[in-house]
């Protein structure tokens, strides 16, 4: 990593959240289910959004956080938009409230994350409930939750060891 030059380095550091997200898209995505089908996917996406958001918003900007959303419809199969919308404006809250959410630890920081997921799903619905003029089952959305909720506490810890091992020794002063 050292020889990577100022401008470099700030390229690379710059497309890590973003193929952290597009990573979560695919996997949470695959035509596979470890559980049967019993358990609804995890919102894989939105964790490198929440981190990034928190830790480094210059790498994760509202732009980012839409086109990481509209992968999320395209991939999902459902309409365009809804997810888009929904990370845009999770992030505008996150970014809003980035004081409170920095200084969580320990479970605090898991809880801060159900916020910001709660946020992201209740537009999501919202949207969803207006665009198909009915309400959506509560059900799969709250085990979506659990699921998200659960898997972010690995998630988290590994985005941590990213920044800690490739994204912050990338960092420059130009």
């Amino acid at each position: 990593m050292d020889r990577i030059g100022p401008i470099a380095g700030n390229f690379v550091a710059a497309l890590v959240p973003a193929t952290l997200a597009v990573l979560g898209v695919f996997i949470a995505n695959l035509p596979l289910s470890v559980f049967g089908g019993l358990l609804p996917a995890p919102q894989l996406a939105l964790m490198p959004v929440y981190f990034w958001c928190l830790v480094r918003p210059d790498l994760m900007r509202p732009f980012t956080a839409f086109i990481i959303g509209v992968l999320e419809d395209l991939f999902s199969g459902g309409p365009p938009g809804i997810w888009g919308a929904a990370f845009v404006i999770t992030y505008a809250f996150v970014d809003r409230q980035r004081d409170s959410f920095a200084g969580l630890s320990g479970a605090a920081a898991i809880l801060g994350f159900g916020v910001a997921l709660l946020v992201c799903s209740g537009t999501a619905y919202a949207i969803i409930s207006v665009y198909y003029w009915q309400l959506p089952p509560l059900a799969v959305l709250l085990m979506q939750i659990a699921v998200s909720m659960l898997l972010y506490i690995p998630g988290a810890s590994f985005m941590g060891f990213v920044h800690r091992r490739f994204v912050g020794p990338l960092r420059s002063d130009f």
